[in-house]
């Protein structure tokens, strides 16, 4: 049996890791220090993700995005010498309008959580999760979602190539 409170606990921890780690990706000076604090956001990320028991979304947020995007990130600023010799100046001066955006955005989730905690459409551990998540994800993944699943790896192929275009008119 699962102790609820215990639960909570771990996602107070969870949600406080990413939001300072989220600050600190936007605010340190260092480029290298943001990556290593996106990847400790990513990982708390997968944390919840534990907790809400979505194994398979922990497992592909932990393999691709903290496996694969952010170390092919530490990797590029590790490997650019410009980067690792001198610090960028991150300055913004659109701080003020970012803050009210912020806030707005803020505003707007909160409303939104209460408006659908009155409504109880949020399944509060009432409905048991199905034993074969992974197994109904692939058949979705497969069946009814297959031309979105599809359209968007065209997508993707189409955006590495037009990388690779833009890269090799620099270079001539």
């Amino acid at each position: 049996m699962i102790d609820h409170a215990s639960v909570g606990f771990a996602f107070w921890i969870f949600a406080a890791v990413i939001v300072i780690s989220g600050f600190m990706v936007v605010s340190l000076r260092n480029i290298f220090h943001c990556a290593i604090a996106l990847i400790m956001c990513l990982s708390a990320i997968a944390g919840i993700y534990v907790l809400l028991n979505a194994e398979f979304l922990a497992a592909a947020q932990v393999l691709i995005y903290v496996g694969a995007v952010a170390v092919l990130m530490v990797f590029a600023i590790m490997l650019t010498t410009d980067m690792a010799r001198k610090k960028l100046m991150q300055t913004n001066r659109n701080a003020l309008v970012a803050f009210f955006g912020c806030l707005v955005f803020l505003c707007f989730t909160v409303g939104l959580l209460w408006v659908t905690t009155k409504k109880e459409i949020w399944n509060n551990g009432r409905e048991a999760m199905p034993a074969d998540n992974v197994m109904s994800i692939g058949k979705l993944l497969m069946t009814e979602y297959m031309l979105p699943f599809e359209v968007v790896s065209v997508l993707m192929l189409a955006a590495l190539i037009g990388a690779i275009v833009l890269a090799r008119q620099e270079k001539s």
